[in-house]
């Protein structure tokens, strides 16, 4: 699918009429240092919470590109909406393709999103950091003639003020193993501590998720974890990010073409070093496209070849994100000084975007892996 047509699907239509009111929002919510709970009510109204939800369960069962191209435009306008509500649709598509869900729990979840319901996975915690490092979840689960008691403590759970359901980590001690468990958000012992307190994607409320003494039912141990595989869904982070390089790109064309000092006769875009630095943009800009699309197309072609692409996916997230970085410099560079006034939108893309050098995976273990991979194939290739 091109994006000629992923831009005439009925959701995607009214994303980008929705997307104009995002950008509106923003300052306000930056102001205020608020969740944008009206943004995420706009996606589910218009339906982009079932994007990836397979049709049968009344979604509109969208691959990845088409994932990746909604984050892209929401994040044009708000970063903090894009990442937030990304890893809700990422999770669905990864309990999609996961074959360890009972047929029936799995219905259950799809049926809950297809009336509203907002779901992610927490699994970072305090002492281990980000789980892509390997660190054993302290978060325990432990049996009782009723189901399981987890307590815990999660950080990073994104999108947590919006949440209905948590797909929670923790460590089985009788197994000897570490278990995802489905907990809904009402139920006793769960709580939301408020400590997101970050400069950059403040909107995302990836606050931290506690669990003293929650009771979940037997057949809410849902996943067994596995050893880590190629996945695609996490583009939706890069798509972000160069989502935030577009609207930096979009907001410093548009002021170079209007502002024109008293010393010059038209608009600084008619400068020449002004001009290098928009061709610039707008080469960074086509490079990182193409290479997050054309990855996003394969994967959606091709998925008997998906656990190939392992290493072509970390590169994407790395090229992409700091792309998009340099996108934004450069944007900030055509404006100046102004960039850096308060509520100029260019000092948030700044904060926002550099936010991506922090989520997975990170920028030294893509090129060790990067690095091994391309080793291990001389050596077979030599001996």
């Amino acid at each position: 699918m091109g994006h000629t047509e992923i831009e005439q699907l009925e959701v995607m239509k009214r994303l980008k009429s929705a997307v104009q009111t995002f950008g509106h929002r923003a300052p306000q919510y930056e102001e205020n240092h608020a969740f944008p709970f009206e943004n995420i009510e706009d996606l589910k109204e218009i339906g982009y919470t079932k994007l990836t939800l397979p049709k049968e369960y009344g979604g509109y069962g969208e691959g990845l590109e088409a994932f990746l191209y909604g984050q892209e435009l929401i994040a044009s306008a708000c970063g903090s909406t894009s990442l937030a509500i990304g890893w809700h649709n990422m999770t669905v598509l990864e309990i999609l393709e996961n074959k360890q869900w009972e047929p029936a729990k799995k219905e259950e979840l799809f049926r809950a999103i297809a009336n509203g319901a907002l779901v992610n996975r927490a699994a970072s915690e305090p002492a281990t950091g980000s789980p892509t490092r390997g660190g054993r979840p302290q978060t325990t689960a432990e049996r009782t003639t009723d189901g399981w008691i987890l307590n815990g403590r999660k950080t990073f759970t994104s999108l947590a003020p919006a949440l209905d359901l948590f797909l929670v980590s923790a460590w089985v001690p009788e197994e000897e193993a570490v278990g995802w468990f489905l907990v809904h958000k009402d139920i006793n012992g769960v709580s939301i501590d408020e400590t997101w307190d970050l400069i950059a994607m403040e909107g995302t409320g990836s606050h931290d998720l506690v669990l003293e003494n929650v009771l979940v039912k037997s057949d809410d141990y849902v996943e067994k974890a596995t050893p880590k595989k190629a996945t695609g869904w996490l583009l939706h982070i890069p798509a972000c990010y160069i989502g935030i390089a577009l609207g930096a790109r979009n907001y410093a064309v548009q002021f170079a073409k209007s502002y024109t000092p008293n010393s010059l006769r038209e608009p600084i875009a008619s400068l020449p070093h002004i001009q290098d630095k928009i061709g610039h943009i707008e080469l960074e800009l086509m490079q990182a496209r193409h290479f997050l699309y054309s990855v996003a197309r394969k994967w959606d072609a091709a998925p008997n070849e998906r656990e190939t692409q392992g290493r072509e996916l970390a590169a994407v997230k790395h090229a992409v994100t700091n792309a998009a970085i340099s996108i934004v410099d450069k944007s900030m560079r055509i404006v100046g000084a102004q960039s850096l006034k308060k509520f100029n939108p260019l000092q948030r893309y700044f904060r926002d975007v550099r936010a991506g050098l922090h989520n997975p995976p990170m920028d030294d273990a893509v090129i060790t892996l990067l690095a091994k991979g391309i080793l291990e194939e001389e050596e077979e290739r030599t001996t």
